[in-house]
């Protein structure tokens, strides 16, 4: 089955590996990008063929665009979400786009006629705002976005997943909506604009930290995000359908061994021994960024994906696969110098 899509945030890390998968099983894409100006660079990284990808200029926080992007779509992924580069002073700056970008898509996908709504949400609408400990989470979890730990990013997740859930419970019609929840995504990168997933590799391969905190995350490849995307695109009965897309939690220590191990000299500046918690927590004082995650510290989140596995017939990469395709990716592109 191959039909009309939009995917929404075409510039992105996920979009652009989502797109090439849906091209190459013979979709015509359209996309969003919030400037026509960096279409001819996005068709450059992506180099799929132009005649099936139409770029619309749209913006998560207004209206224009919309309409034209989803016209003539069947489908939808909408992948296109605010990621912070630093912390934010304002919490609103996050949730706000993120709750009205995710609705303004939906209605725009509703007035087009669109029969299938695949949404990205996050492993953050799932498995925070509990205590230290060691927790496992399915899809019936949701975040506890009362907590204190729970930060403006975590928030604005779960608030657009429950939101969008919402209108398409009172006003979706006969739309099938569903959503995907990603823990953090690595893989190899396209280009040096990276996430912040990807940035905590870099630096740990520059030696820019003086250890390894306590701390990790779930981990998946990009292009297995983006086949999760594509299953859930064509899938039978999706409707209210809800996916954790991961592998397995690795401590910060545990992704140094892995690159220490596998890279040989090319990980010579990784650092291998642990940052004590007071430490990270001295620096959280004087920044922002380590102070929003500070809370993260002695917590580990496994993220049970086996519905994904079961429903979609899903399987990602190994960790250490996807380590080294990160790794590898940054020595290549000469974002990162060993």
């Amino acid at each position: 089955m191959a039909g009309t899509v939009l995917v929404t945030g075409g510039s992105g890390y996920v979009a652009s590996f989502t797109i090439r998968q849906l091209m190459e099983q013979g979709w015509t894409v359209h996309t969003t990008i919030r400037s026509l100006a960096k279409e001819a660079r996005l068709r450059e990284i992506l180099a799929v063929d132009n005649e099936r990808l139409t770029a619309f200029q749209a913006d998560l926080a207004d209206d224009a665009g919309w309409a034209p992007a989803a016209a003539g779509c069947s489908h939808v992924a909408h992948i296109a979400s605010p990621f912070p580069a630093s912390a934010v002073k304002d919490e609103n700056e996050l949730i706000v786009p993120a709750r009205e970008g995710a609705l303004r898509v939906l209605r725009a996908a509703k007035a087009a006629g669109v029969t299938r709504f695949v949404m990205t949400s996050s492993a953050a609408a799932i498995a925070y705002g509990h205590p230290r400990g060691d927790y496992t989470f399915t899809e019936a979890d949701w975040t506890d976005i009362t907590h204190p730990d729970v930060y403006p990013y975590i928030k604005s997740k779960t608030i657009a997943e429950r939101a969008a859930r919402d209108w398409v419970l009172a006003d979706g019609g006969e739309m099938e909506f569903c959503t995907i929840n990603p823990t953090a995504i690595l893989g190899p990168v396209l280009s040096d604009d990276i996430s912040a997933s990807i940035e905590l590799v870099k630096r740990l391969l520059t030696g820019s930290l003086p250890g390894c905190p306590d701390f990790g995350f779930g981990i998946v490849d990009v292009r297995d995000v983006a086949d999760i995307h594509v299953r859930a695109l064509t899938a039978p009965d999706m409707a209210g359908e809800r996916f954790i897309a991961s592998g397995p939690f690795l401590k910060m220590i545990e992704v140094a061994h892995i690159l220490k191990e596998q890279l040989g000299p090319e990980a010579r500046k990784v650092p291998t021994r642990k940052l004590p918690d007071w430490i990270v927590k001295l620096v959280s004082l004087l920044d922002p960024a380590v102070r929003q995650v500070s809370g993260e510290l002695g917590k580990t989140r496994n993220m049970d994906a086996s519905h994904a596995k079961a429903v979609l017939g899903w399987e990602p990469r190994s960790e250490a696969e996807t380590i080294i395709a990160t790794a590898r990716s940054l020595i290549d592109l000469g974002i990162v110098e060993v």
